[in-house]
């Protein structure tokens, strides 16, 4: 890729001055050199300075026996930056609470990592890939 049409400020952004291409992902080998992406940066929350992955909240809330589905975003928040957020689908004939949810993550994630905001919804919105669309989320937070 040379660059983008008529773009020059995001063609400086994704690409470096020797060639190499930012994508954006996040990514990481394990101990036996596989690479995985585990998020994007543009999803990642800026929490009073801490980068929080919404992949790995949403890995750690679904290991809990009440939920079948969630989501996690960034909020905006005075004091630190953005605070995540997440939205819950119940198991079939579940009813978890924010705090038994709170209470599964404390042992599980660091303090900074915290959800501080919950919401139960019927259903997490997604593209025709399964891809979480976190942009109407954000919308539907911003919309009250």
């Amino acid at each position: 890729m040379k660059g983008y049409l008529n773009n020059p400020d995001a063609t400086a952004k994704t690409l470096t001055a020797d060639g190499w291409l930012k994508t954006g992902d996040v990514a990481m080998f394990d101990e036996d050199g596989f690479l995985f992406i585990r998020d994007r940066v543009k999803e990642l929350i800026k929490y009073k300075g801490f980068q929080v992955a919404p992949a790995e909240l949403e890995a750690e809330i679904l290991t809990h026996p009440g939920v079948a589905d969630a989501a996690v975003i960034g909020i905006p928040d005075p004091e630190a930056g953005e605070v995540p957020m997440a939205f819950l689908v119940p198991a079939p004939g579940a009813s978890p609470t924010e705090e038994e949810i709170a209470a599964h993550l404390s042992d599980r994630v660091a303090h900074y990592k915290q959800v501080h905001k919950f919401a139960f919804v019927d259903a997490i919105p997604k593209s025709a890939s399964g891809k979480i669309l976190r942009r109407v989320l954000r919308d539907q937070v911003a919309a009250g």
